[in-house]
């Protein structure tokens, strides 16, 4: 623990605060969807749909 918060200190000195960012300190973020018709690819995007505001792209093998 102690090289660990060395290291990360030693990152803030050279590239500032907020360089490093760990998992879980900040809750996790509310993103409004709407649902793309297909329970499967709702659940693999991950929010339940494509997100209001933001631009998405899905691309794959043809028919897929």
């Amino acid at each position: 623990q102690k090289a660990l918060d060395a290291a990360l200190s030693q990152i803030e000195r050279q590239f500032g605060k907020g360089a490093v960012m760990r998992m879980g300190d900040q809750p996790r973020e509310v993103i409004p969807a709407v649902s793309t018709g297909s329970l499967g690819l709702d659940i693999a995007l991950g929010i339940g749909g494509l997100p209001f505001g933001r631009i998405c792209e899905i691309y794959g093998p043809e028919s897929s």
